[in-house]
């Protein structure tokens, strides 16, 4: 009901939706390859909903409801939950030059900053929630306020995928 506290408490998790184990295992492995944007959810993931079309070089874009691509490692077509942990998303002011080499720019407005001791959560508007995990210095160097413009930052190799809709079941019962 809680995964924070079931992380704490348990060596080994399951997660029920609809009735059904969807998945099971450490914590850790739940947090590291959710098998189901359900999954991906529940541990405190950023749910991005699209299309995916494998683009070669071992990598897949994903254009998103409102006509956004996001690009991705893997190969995986069709409709997808694209997974976005919040530390692997940074900010910058929106139209900035992008100098790293991360490959998803998405345009964004603040929504609610959280401090967290010296890290704030923040929660951006696009068609769907996003949150990055940010310093509260880069939270004041930004000067993030709700209703700022940004860009949420993140690198393909940080974007995970799974395919919408129930995954298969296992031999040994699970999905």
């Amino acid at each position: 009901h809680d995964f924070e506290q079931a992380s704490v408490l348990a060596d080994e998790v399951a997660v029920m939706d609809a009735g059904r184990i969807v998945q099971r295992g450490t914590a850790d492995q739940l947090v590291s390859a959710p098998a189901t944007a359900f999954v991906a959810e529940l541990t405190g993931a950023s749910v991005l909903r699209g299309i995916g079309t494998p683009a070669g070089d071992g990598l897949t874009t994903v254009r998103l409801e409102d006509g956004t691509v996001v690009v991705s490692a893997g190969s995986l077509a069709g409709p997808v939950a694209v997974i976005v942990r919040p530390w692997d998303v940074t900010l910058e002011p929106r139209g900035a030059a992008h100098a790293s080499s991360a490959r998803n720019h998405l345009d964004a407005r603040v929504e609610t900053i959280t401090p967290l001791g010296g890290r704030a959560r923040v929660a951006l508007t696009l068609p769907e929630p996003l949150v990055a995990e940010v310093t509260t210095e880069a939270v004041d160097r930004l000067g993030l306020s709700p209703g700022a413009a940004v860009s949420a930052v993140w690198k393909a190799t940080a974007t995970r995928l799974t395919p919408l809709g129930s995954p298969e079941k296992k031999e040994d019962g699970t999905r």
